[in-house]
């Protein structure tokens, strides 16, 4: 999966075009206090004994070392309060709501207003306001998708909000911003902007319910799902599977990886993952499943149909 941009560098949104600018401002200014500094000190190994030379000196060391530290911090800190306050933190109108949950270590994603569950990746309307509310399971996550907007912590029992707009259609990805525990550099998140059009369209995708087997092959694999513990961990909507430990898996194959971003979902990996998840990511709660040759080419097959 590829995405739209480099990250803070490249902002797509209005809330990280003001977190970009402040970084650039910044910058400048550090490099210009770093190219004074080596001015001052090459001047001061390099200084005279007359007294004219000192008086110079100590005028220097008083701009360079108050004043203009002074000066500096205050410009800093006025963009900073300038770059907050253009920073929502409620949406204006009518935005699109969605709950994000950190869990060791993937991310679950409603639409409470839509009825979508999903997991790990998530569509938004190019141009309108979208509002994140951000809470754990277990311990401290933090969500980033630096394209879009500033890192924002997910608290247990604590719910925080974060208001992001996209202003350009792409793939944006994401990643925990906080240590979470082993596998926290595998927690990957992505958000795909689309014109409203085609992310009504998905909408209307991810409300259906699962398709229902349509062959031999397909029905046996709903059958190992079901008398296996994928049921007791996922839920797939319209069959009898509503485990809610693990990813709703109701459209697992529109999606783009597994694993929270650790492999590409195609028929091999995800034939991978059901029989070795922890080769892929050590210490995740889903635990290697026992099948046969036939039984993991049924339940891949069947998986394979829920887009």
């Amino acid at each position: 999966m590829s995405f739209a941009s480099a990250g803070s560098f490249d902002p797509r949104g209005p809330v990280a075009s003001e977190i970009a600018d402040l970084w650039w401002l910044m910058l400048a200014l550090g490099t210009a206090v770093f190219a004074l500094f080596l001015y001052l000190l090459i001047r001061g190994l390099m200084r005279s004994d007359d007294k004219e030379a000192e008086t110079g000196s100590r005028w220097f060391l008083l701009g360079g070392g108050v004043v203009l530290p002074a000066v500096i911090v205050t410009v800093v800190f006025a963009f900073t309060i300038a770059a907050m306050r253009a920073i929502p933190t409620e949406a204006s109108s009518d935005p699109i709501v969605i709950e994000i949950t950190g869990h060791q270590w993937w991310w679950e994603i409603e639409y409470p207003d839509l009825g979508i569950r999903t997991a790990n990746e998530f569509q938004i309307p190019l141009g309108r306001e979208v509002e994140l509310r951000l809470t754990s399971a277990d311990v401290i996550h933090s969500f980033w998708l630096p394209s879009l907007g500033g890192k924002l912590d997910l608290l247990p029992d604590y719910t925080n909000t974060l208001i992001l707009q996209a202003d350009e259609p792409g793939d944006y990805g994401g990643m925990c911003a906080e240590f979470c525990g082993l596998q926290h550099a595998n927690m990957a998140i992505s958000a795909r902007a689309t014109t409203p059009d085609s992310f009504n369209q998905w909408v209307s995708g991810q409300q259906a319910p699962a398709v229902a087997p349509s062959d031999e092959l397909t029905e046996q694999g709903l059958k190992v799902f079901l008398s296996r513990e994928c049921a007791d961990c996922h839920s797939i909507r319209g069959t009898p599977a509503s485990g809610d430990e693990g990813p709703d898996l109701t459209h697992l194959a529109s999606r783009y990886t597994l694993g929270a971003g650790v492999l590409d979902n195609n028929t091999e990996n995800l034939a991978d993952w059901i029989s070795s998840p922890q080769d892929h990511k050590p210490g995740i709660d889903m635990e290697d499943v026992e099948l046969t040759e036939a039984e993991l080419e049924a339940l891949v097959a069947y998986l394979e149909t829920l887009e």
